[in-house]
């Protein structure tokens, strides 16, 4: 069976943490492109095909940290649940908080789909096998 390349979309201002995100998808063998940003204006061009980003792919998914600059990921999530064209696209919150789980659940926002940041590699593989089944649940949909 040929695999589908997945094309995701990560807002993370944290150089290192988009290192670590990276090299986990790849270990755990997921086809995937990924595409970064680093703030919540850049993430919301991305996914509406504005000014730099005219030519950038519908991703297959968002993963992106609440605390980014000059929009929150919460802001972002605002805005896609208000853009029709943007409400399919599987969106997932990585935090270091947990306080915010509750705040992101009043948003619609399913539990599984807000992760506290993973602090080492070994985590951060964990998350992504956890990122790739909601992927996988969402396209089975």
């Amino acid at each position: 069976m040929n695999e589908k390349t997945v094309d995701i979309l990560l807002a993370e201002d944290n150089l290192a943490d988009v290192v670590l995100f990276r090299e986990a998808l790849s270990n755990i063998g997921w086809k995937f492109n990924l595409h970064v940003v680093c703030d919540g204006m850049d993430t919301l061009d991305f996914l509406r095909r504005r000014n730099s980003h005219s030519d950038a792919p519908r991703p297959d998914m968002l993963v992106m940290d609440n605390n980014m600059p000059r929009k929150t990921g919460m802001d972002v999530l605002t805005e896609i649940m208000n853009d029709t064209s943007l409400t399919g696209i599987p969106v997932i919150i990585m935090s270091g908080s947990e306080r915010e789980r509750s705040m992101m659940a009043d948003f619609g926002l399913p539990e599984e789909h807000y992760i506290i940041k993973p602090s080492s590699f070994s985590a951060y593989v964990e998350v992504a096998k956890q990122i790739e089944g909601i992927w996988r649940k969402a396209a089975n949909r």
